[in-house]
């Protein structure tokens, strides 16, 4: 008899990256919990028999969830708790209302006490306040008798064509010490390495690819692809066209007459992709980051190219919506390896 699949659960779980790296190693997702019903009509639209649930965690009870959903056991737990709620004061965090997600997930641990949790979450929680939040994170897990270990990864270092810091904590209920995965490739894929192959034009959805792959990334992201979707390009204005294409390659508004600086109020306007490295952390459609060639915003499936998110990944919702869920998830490549080296504790 084949052996079981290792289970998790995620939480915050979007439309499901994390989940999707997960999957990819041969885990189980029993249930994902999101309050964002766009980016959960996108995580079941990709997945056999997903089971969803759309609420407010801080509202929700771990026990009522497991007495619905008839989960009684569970290897892992996944996600990344908003951050915006911690505020700090002097030596100590205050009670900010938005503090509740995090604890949220503590709750989840708590209750389910599974094998293992993985927590993600934006590089400065670990520095903030010289560390309280940090050093409060490691209190509360270790009081629930798992030993955790944290680190920033950069998700260029596990073949993700792009180069988001995230710090990750893992806790095992194991007198063990989980060690993070060592980067995986030589050389980091380029931007021009992920997206070459899709064209400046708008592609219906379900179009034929115009060109053979021209890289070995673009060959594993059509991988059981039924052909392109979410390539559906943002037309701007004849003046935002004409000052992108004053910017070269790589280049930001630095490159720009003087008296254009100031079109944008953000440090990052009229930023291009570098062709020859890695993405810098795509935005949630905010248009202020161009493509490297073309003189338009990356469409939803560079970006998610740029995410290492698959072709047969497809995400639904408007335009908009599609470009906060890719630019929200965790990078499914980097939740892989994550999930793969875990593997090995359980």
């Amino acid at each position: 008899m084949a052996n079981k699949p290792h289970t998790f659960i995620d939480l915050f779980s979007g439309c499901g990256g994390l989940s999707l790296g997960f999957e990819q190693s041969g885990f189980k997702g029993l249930l994902a919990i999101d309050f964002w019903q766009d980016a959960l009509t996108t995580y079941s639209y990709n997945r056999q028999n997903a089971k969803t649930y759309c609420g407010d965690l801080s509202l929700i009870q771990p026990s009522d969830i497991k007495k619905e959903f008839n989960i009684n056991d569970v290897d892992v737990i996944i996600g990344g708790p908003p951050c915006q709620g911690f505020s700090i004061a002097g030596k100590r965090i205050i009670e900010d209302k938005r503090n509740e997600l995090y604890k949220s997930f503590v709750n989840f641990v708590r209750v389910f006490k599974p094998k293992a949790f993985v927590m993600e979450n934006v590089p400065t929680i670990l520095s903030m306040g010289n560390g309280i939040i940090r050093d409060s994170i490691l209190a509360d897990f270790s009081a629930l008798g798992y030993k955790v270990s944290y680190k920033v990864l950069l998700a260029s270092d596990y073949g993700v064509p792009q180069n988001r810091r995230r710090a990750v904590f893992v806790g095992l209920l194991s007198d063990s010490s989980y060690d993070f995965p060592a980067p995986c490739i030589e050389s980091p894929i380029t931007s021009k390495e992920a997206i070459s192959d899709l064209p400046e034009f708008s592609l219906t959805d379900g179009s034929q690819y115009i060109c053979e792959p021209l890289s070995k990334y673009q060959v594993l992201s059509r991988e059981g692809s039924a052909g392109v979707y979410n390539h559906d390009i943002t037309i701007h204005t004849k003046k935002t066209q004409e000052i992108i294409a004053m910017v070269p390659d790589g280049g930001n508004y630095k490159d720009l007459p003087k008296e254009l600086w100031n079109t944008r109020k953000v440090h990052i306007a009229w930023t291009r992709l570098n062709s020859k490295r890695p993405s810098f952390t795509i935005d949630c459609g905010h248009n202020h980051h161009f493509h490297y060639e073309f003189n338009r915003v990356p469409t939803v499936r560079e970006s998610a190219r740029l995410q290492s998110f698959p072709d047969s990944f497809i995400f639904l919702g408007n335009k908009g919506s599609q470009l906060k869920q890719v630019g929200n998830a965790v990078p499914p490549l980097l939740a892989q390896q994550i999930a793969k080296q875990l593997k090995q504790y359980l």
